[in-house]
């Protein structure tokens, strides 16, 4: 699917990033695979895994999303863009909105008229539960930002733009796991509520989403996948049995349960064999993928951590941790 394409991924130094690049390498012969981010030590540190001397496909492009000039610099002779590039800690973005902003939602516009002013093939952007029914900045950037990709297949001509959809990654940076594996040694876990549920999906099932999309994908699609769901209580326990914890509340601007399908795009949503594509709203443009035979979701549907009818155990969490590599 990627052999002989030029992909460029931004935001390619994070935890997505980095095991996109490996995955990619490991499985398909790339023409270019161009990192690009702003942070150049972040490229430097990087490199010193995946070597563009060991990996002659690679190349590390310094650069931001909000500068469209330095875009058009990079996009050149590009097949497939992965956006990935977000400013996504909750409070900084409630600290510094214009920021979230110019990165968030204008960075998407700029990704979009790039790629289709310079023949980009397919577009996949990044999306999170954040943006379903936003109670916090960030959220509500991100759903601009998915507004903007799927309005954006509207052109006459241009890429097809799709947007991946999905919750907590097990072991991301700044995630849950790696916080309670550094509080663990401090003999008490913080918990912000005890009944808060959360989404629970690897690193590598969300970049098999990607690379499906990249594949398949008609564009104008916000894909959600099908994924159990764990209590926060039951992840202390894998992590620390028998630790004591303490409820320190719910933070600002964050939930109580993570929302990828809201009831009110149920009208919208089918059934597929990984999980469910919320198909744009008739109206916005003609979408070109065949829906012929696909189950429909029935009305009011919605697809929250609360009410999932897929579980993860204590026992399973402590499996998926380990293979995953913690050490528990």
């Amino acid at each position: 699917m990627l052999d002989g394409k030029t992909i460029l991924i931004t935001g390619g130094t994070g935890s997505f990033g980095k095991r996109f690049v490996k995955i990619v390498l490991e499985r398909y012969n790339p023409k270019k695979l161009i990192i690009f981010s702003r942070d150049e030590l972040k490229q430097f540190e990087m490199a010193q895994d995946f070597s563009p001397e060991k990996h002659d496909a690679l190349r590390y492009f310094i650069g931001d999303v909000r500068d469209k000039e330095r875009l058009y610099r990079a996009c050149r002779g590009v097949d497939v863009i992965v956006h990935a590039a977000a400013m996504k800690h909750v409070p900084a973005s409630e600290y510094n909105p214009t920021e979230a902003i110019k990165t968030n939602i204008n960075g998407a516009q700029n990704i979009i008229n790039v790629a289709a002013d310079l023949g980009v093939e397919t577009v996949v952007a990044l999306s999170t539960d954040k943006a379903v029914a936003p109670c916090n900045l960030y959220g509500a950037t991100k759903l601009a930002s998915d507004k903007l990709f799927v309005a954006a297949n509207g052109f006459a001509v241009g890429p097809k733009y799709s947007v991946v959809r999905y919750g907590n990654v097990l072991g991301s940076r700044g995630s849950v796991v790696p916080f309670f594996l550094k509080k663990r040694s401090e003999g008490i876990l913080p918990i912000t509520d005890e009944r808060m549920t959360r989404f629970w999906i690897t690193l590598d099932e969300g970049i098999q989403m990607v690379l499906d999309a990249i594949e398949n994908a008609a564009g104008g699609e916000i894909i959600v996948p099908r994924i159990p769901s764990m209590k926060i209580t039951d992840l202390a326990e894998a992590i620390a049995p028998g630790i004591k914890t303490e409820v320190v509340g719910i933070r600002p601007g964050e939930k109580l349960h993570e929302c990828m399908i809201p009831a009110e795009d149920s009208r919208n949503v089918i059934i597929t064999d990984k999980g469910y594509t919320i198909l744009p709203e008739t109206g916005v443009f003609r979408y070109k993928g065949n829906t012929e035979g696909c189950e429909r979701v029935p009305e009011g549907f919605a697809y929250s951590s609360d009410t999932n009818d897929e579980w993860i155990s204590v026992e399973e969490l402590r499996d998926i941790l380990t293979q995953q590599g913690f050490k528990l």
